[in-house]
């Protein structure tokens, strides 16, 4: 467990920036890291294309990816906007590549083109997930060759999806530094043109059985999947099917052990894709979790037990790396930060985390709320309703795996509609399609403002009294709910589904000088007495109020001028820990117990 005075900036940072593999639910052993640096140009009048800039074999400027150019670790630090941009290194293809050859992009904000030796590769929209292109067409086994990336982002168009990034110049209230480009690991690796593309893991707790349903690159004749399950180093079940697409193989589990927070239990799972003469065509390790989210009625259960959420809002910000973590060790102490202060898990606010942020949480027993970075996208606008629909499709289909997550919840606080039947139309959609994807989990469609169908419903108050607080949740009848709701096409009224109020607190305390920042909820208290003493009172609150199964705390750090962390925006804690832990490490029944 992280100590209080240990931070995530401490951290060694090696020769390579963010040398693991970034991707742990999907590990081959065989693979270059094209992290480090590379070289850029900005872009302002958008003449690249007419500058034969596709053709570069490098540009004047250095810049450390996977930084984005407006952080401090990418060496640039520029932070006006930036619509058009272009980066550049040297790639050398080992010898032996012979087949397919895939170079992953982590993430890149938002639009990015792909050359090869001045010839185009492939697009991609979306900022928030990993993308690759087949590049084996493009590149000669043993050579080197330009590769060169055209960025395009737009955060004042209002039909990407940006989140928390600052359609103004400077940061202001909960707007923060803009994230233009790389800020995800690049990497490449060899495979197989029959290779796994991806594998969905179901966990079936209540038969004690994993279901992995395979996807291929292409089948082979004769190829057979072959799958082995472990735990704790020990092979306990393995299986071996045709390489068929879509067919689940069931991995049945002795003795299973769930995943929970306290006990996050993980088995380990080797697919080999073997031909039919015998050859290994690909090898992939992963590890999942046995666990089980449902909902009865007004009530979220896990593993089949009634769950209390004690979630804390994340923004996923870094004062020298903005969106990018400046370590892996940096994810992991985020989340004992929070495990630190009493929480059980986080709503990850208004981006799509990293997936070793993910692997962390599936490895200390954290649960999390999958969002996306919906603000800036105006969900009434068709363009803007496909780019949003199109990222979530991707961003369901790289993070459902992961055990930690319990919900999804796409958008934020939908308070702005601008053309009523094309709002809700969205929302239903994104909820149909969620849904689609994975049946696993709830969906929670929008967190607070209007709600169209939804299977958790949230309200959002920022009082600063124990009484005004409860004044608030204590309206939240069915009634009440109902009338509440703008008057949207397609919209419903509460049903009885799960309360939580999922943004509450955002206590200003200022423990830097004056000056520094200034931006929270309410009247600043004058004494770290005063904080806490109110802040008891709001989590007493919500505890004695019946009908809500969890809260979301605004929030775990602060961020740039926003001052309403639990802990400094370098992580350092602004309080007592055991103080803070004491209010936020009960649940309503242990409140229950407690003497009056």
């Amino acid at each position: 467990m992280l100590t209080t005075t240990e931070t995530a900036m401490s951290i060694t940072r090696p020769a390579i920036p963010r040398p693991e593999y970034p991707r742990p639910q999907f590990v081959r052993e065989r693979w270059i890291n094209l992290n480090g640096e590379w070289t850029f140009a900005l872009d302002p009048g958008k003449s690249g294309h007419e500058r034969s800039l596709p053709h570069s074999h490098g540009f004047d400027r250095p810049i450390t990816v996977p930084f984005c150019p407006e952080s401090r670790l990418s060496g640039v630090g520029h932070t006006d906007f930036i619509e058009q941009m272009w980066y550049h290194r040297k790639v050398a293809v080992p010898a032996d590549w012979t087949a397919s050859i895939l170079l992953h992009f982590g993430a890149v904000d938002y639009r990015c083109d792909v050359f090869l030796d001045g010839r185009l590769v492939g697009r991609h929209a979306g900022g928030q997930v990993g993308f690759c292109f087949d590049i084996a067409p493009f590149v000669k086994p043993g050579g080197e060759h330009d590769l060169v990336l055209l960025v395009r982002d737009d955060v004042r168009g209002y039909v990407q999806p940006s989140g928390k990034q600052s359609p103004k110049f400077a940061s202001h209230g909960c707007h923060y530094t803009r994230v233009t480009g790389i800020w995800q690991t690049v990497w490449m690796e060899p495979v197989s043109p029959h290779a796994l593309e991806q594998v969905q893991i179901l966990p079936d707790l209540d038969r004690g059985a994993f279901h992995l349903v395979p996807a291929y690159r292409a089948i082979a004749a004769g190829g057979r999947l072959k799958a082995k399950l472990s735990s704790a180093g020990e092979p306990i079940a393995e299986i071996a099917v045709p390489q068929v697409n879509g067919v689940p193989l069931t991995l049945a589990i002795p003795e299973p052990q769930p995943w929970a927070p306290g006990h996050p239990h993980l088995y380990d799972i080797e697919l080999e894709l073997v031909a039919g003469d015998g050859r290994t065509l690909d090898s992939v390790r992963t590890d999942a979790g046995l666990r089980k989210v449902h909902i009865e009625g007004n009530r979220v259960f896990l593993n089949n037990e009634p769950l209390y959420q004690r979630l804390v809002l994340d923004q996923g910000y870094y004062p020298d790396g903005i969106w990018t973590a400046p370590s892996d060790d940096a994810l992991r102490r985020d989340i004992e930060l929070a495990q630190a202060a009493g929480f059980n898990g986080a709503r990850l606010h208004q981006k799509v985390f990293e997936p070793r942020f993910h692997y962390w949480a599936d490895k200390l027993g954290y649960l999390t709320w999958g969002e996306a970075s919906s603000w800036g996208c105006n969900a009434a606008s068709f363009e803007g309703r496909d780019n949003f629909l199109r990222e979530r499709r991707e961003i369901v289909l790289r993070d459902r795996n992961h055990p930690s997550i319990v919900a999804w919840t796409p958008w934020n606080e939908m308070w702005w509609i601008q053309d009523e039947e094309q709002f809700g139309r969205t929302l239903n959609e994104t909820y149909a399609l969620t849904r689609a994807l994975d049946p696993t989990r709830p969906v929670h469609t929008a967190s607070g403002g209007a709600h169209c169908r939804t299977d958790l419903w949230s309200v959002h108050s920022y009082e600063q009294t124990g009484a005004g607080l409860a004044r608030v949740m204590g309206e939240q009848t069915d009634a009440n709910l109902a009338r509440s709701q703008k008057t949207l096409a397609e919209a419903r009224p509460h049903a009885g589904q799960p309360l939580l109020i999922d943004e509450f607190g955002g206590i200003k305390w200022q423990a830097a000088p004056a000056g520094v920042g200034d931006w929270g909820y309410g009247d600043a208290p004058k004494t770290q007495e005063e904080f806490l003493s109110r802040l008891a009172e709001l989590v007493d609150a919500i505890l004695a109020q019946p009908g809500y199964v969890g809260y979301c705390y605004t929030q775990l750090t602060d961020v740039e001028q926003e001052v309403n962390g639990i802990y400094q925006y370098d992580r350092t804690p602004k309080f007592d820990l055991a103080h803070i832990r004491a209010i936020f490490g009960r649940d309503p029944a242990a409140a229950a117990k407690e003497p009056a």
